[in-house]
């Protein structure tokens, strides 16, 4: 007898076998009621900022190609390429063009270097070298190294004579025109020491400055006449000036058209020439010489100008030369 037992409503089996085996993804994803929505996506934090560039310091080598472009580049933008020890290194993509520097003309002229602690004889020495390679620069260059030389200290010259190629060659430059401003001190600062004084009457130095005077510059003029002055302190110049055509003349001149010292050195020259004349020289006639002289004694004019030119007055008066009343004079 069969007996009706109840249906079980029983799950199908696909049902059971997804359940069974998908358990965990009915239960998470497929189930309404344990649904979890996905995560935002989130921004990525800002990169940290770049370090600062530092510059290589100078005695830190190189290590590649890059980075010696970067700090070079650097390197001329902090400090110019000349002074840069990076410059001077084989990385750079094209050789750098060789700097020259011009030569001058007041320290070179193909003269060998001279040292700062350099004694006169090796300046003498130089200066010789540039005055007898002839040319232009050589002369200008040995010009201004005696003034930079003697100039300052005369009596630096006391124990070492200037040689007698120097002396010609300040007293050519002096006469021709070349470097007359440096070429008349330096002409003056041998004459302050006398034992060149012999040595430039030697060299014609006298009638070089009596010749520079028709053309030359005021200031030129005055020390020029400076060192006539000393040379004439020596027989030997004493007899040069009065023997020159043109020396009276030219003083008289420069007596005329000069003030101060200039004037002063022309006086004294003077009193020289006709302290020592004898009847038979042939120089310009006393009476226009001491007007000349009493036209510069009323003008401006020094205190030993005057004391010269009284002198002067009254050297033409015992030689019998001038006849002058206390108006004239």
């Amino acid at each position: 007898m069969k007996t009706n037992q109840p249906k079980l409503n029983t799950t199908p089996r696909s049902s059971l076998f997804s359940c069974g085996f998908f358990r965990q993804c009915t239960q998470t994803v497929l189930s309404p009621t344990t649904y979890t929505p996905p995560p935002l996506p989130q921004e990525p934090p800002p990169p940290p900022p770049p370090p600062p560039v530092q510059p290589l310091p100078p005695s830190q080598p190189e290590s590649s190609s890059s980075s010696s472009n970067a700090s070079q580049s650097f390197t001329q933008w902090r400090f110019s390429l000349s002074n840069s020890p990076i410059s001077h290194h084989h990385s750079c993509s094209q050789p750098q063009p060789e700097t020259i520097s011009e030569p001058d003309p007041k320290t070179d002229a193909g003269a060998p270097p001279l040292g700062i602690n350099a004694s006169l004889e090796e300046v003498f020495h130089v200066a010789e070298l540039q005055f007898s390679s002839g040319s232009h620069l050589g002369r200008v260059g040995a010009v201004h190294l005696l003034e930079r030389s003697v100039v300052p200290n005369p009596r630096s010259m006391d124990g070492c004579p200037c040689p007698m190629a120097v002396v010609g060659g300040v007293v050519t430059c002096l006469r021709e025109g070349v470097a007359r401003k440096p070429a008349s001190k330096v002409l003056l600062a041998l004459c302050l020491v006398e034992g060149n004084r012999r040595v430039a009457v030697k060299a014609q130095a006298v009638t070089a400055v009596v010749e520079a005077l028709t053309d030359a510059e005021s200031v030129v003029v005055e020390r020029s006449l400076a060192a006539l002055e000393l040379l004439c302190t020596t027989a030997e110049g004493a007899g040069e000036v009065r023997a020159h055509a043109l020396a009276v003349p030219m003083m008289v001149q420069v007596m005329g058209r000069m003030e101060g010292r200039g004037k002063e050195h022309a006086i004294s020259v003077l009193a020289v020439i006709y302290s020592g004349l004898d009847d038979e020289s042939a120089v310009a006639p006393p009476e226009e010489v001491a007007r000349a002289v009493t036209l510069a004694l009323r003008g401006d004019c020094s205190a030993r100008g005057r004391r010269k030119g009284e002198q002067l007055l009254k050297i033409l008066q015992e030689n019998g030369r001038l006849e002058m009343t206390e108006e004239e004079r």
